[in-house]
């Protein structure tokens, strides 16, 4: 057996066996086994709890329960740092055990609508992690491992996780100070309560507000990515919404692109109708036209739509082939 399989396998059975000890001693992560034994680190109880929390992330614990508990024992701002060094050093794990486990395997297997969504997420990049991580869709644990299977940086992922999930760490962890804080009746347990329920308000709040910013449904396409589906077998109904002397200007256009200008869209959507199930991509001279085309399609029913990033400026610059003749 070559020695990376071995590695693989290794890694395999180590995480099994983590998982299995995690639920088997689920009991010792309570509030109270986790007080104790963080009053018996001393001064390294923060370091402790970090080390703990990222273990935890990695054996699918629930990292709420622990950001609570890092409030009440730590206090509210410090308790959420802690938090979220723990978690995002977990999720950081999370992600290099799923990519040096699977990604290979997965991107040798990957077809069809799995292929699609790992092309989809590798070209929002950083921006799909910051999605996921401030409108948790998905389980946060889950999700770390899946990130792992796509081509998406490291860096990029780690630093969209921090700066992301800070929000709900500070609003649990504020939670957890304000619980400690009743159960004292100080004078300031009414103020941390009500502050603790505003975070809260604030965080179950963001998913309305993100969705305002973006349309679910609408996904971006590097020109590497899109250069790539056009060569396979299923690929996507390119449409340039330019003007019709643009399409064949200097920047030229895709080759098989169909031009429908951005202002005669909607009253050529029957046009498009036949292919409303196919996957379709907009493209404009950078992409704003696009955008707004892309709302348009999506208030008509169509579900598939991507948008090329950067438009024909990118793919030229890219020097990638362009046609001038007229293609309407």
């Amino acid at each position: 057996m070559k020695r990376g399989n071995t590695a693989r396998i290794g890694l395999a059975l180590a995480l099994a066996a983590g998982l299995l000890l995690a639920f088997a001693n689920r009991q010792a992560l309570s509030g109270d086994a986790l007080s104790r034994w963080l009053a018996a680190a001393g001064a390294w109880a923060p370091v402790a709890f970090i080390v703990v929390y990222a273990a935890a992330t990695v054996v699918f614990f629930p990292g709420a329960v622990l950001t609570l508990a890092a409030g009440a024992l730590f206090g509210a701002v410090p308790g959420a740092l802690y938090s979220l060094t723990g978690a995002t050093l977990g999720a950081l794990l999370a992600f290099v055990i799923a990519r040096y486990l699977a990604a290979d395997w997965v991107a040798r297997r990957a077809g069809g609508r799995l292929k699609q969504l790992i092309e989809g997420v590798e070209a929002e990049g950083w921006r799909f992690v910051a999605f996921v991580r401030l409108v948790p869709l998905f389980p946060f644990n889950l999700v770390n491992y899946a990130l792992g299977l796509t081509r998406i940086p490291l860096l990029a992922y780690a630093a969209a996780s921090f700066v992301c999930m800070f929000p709900g760490a500070l609003a649990y962890a504020w939670l957890g100070y304000a619980g400690r804080a009743a159960l004292g009746g100080g004078e300031g347990a009414i103020r941390s309560a009500l502050l603790a329920l505003a975070l809260l308000a604030f965080v179950a709040f963001l998913p309305r507000l993100i969705r305002r910013y973006r349309q679910v449904g609408i996904r971006w396409i590097d020109s590497g990515s899109l250069k790539g589906r056009l060569e396979q077998s299923d690929r996507p109904l390119l449409i340039d919404v330019r003007t019709a002397g643009d399409f064949i200007g200097p920047l030229g256009h895709i080759p098989g692109a169909r031009n429908i200008p951005l202002e005669e869209l909607p009253a050529r959507l029957a046009e498009l109708e036949p292919s409303k199930q196919q996957a379709l991509t907009l493209v404009c001279r950078t992409h704003k036209r696009s955008q707004t085309a892309a709302l348009q399609l999506q208030q008509a029913g169509f579900s598939d739509v991507s948008i090329l990033r950067g438009g024909m400026e990118q793919w030229n610059r890219e020097g990638l082939t362009v046609a001038r003749e007229t293609n309407s």
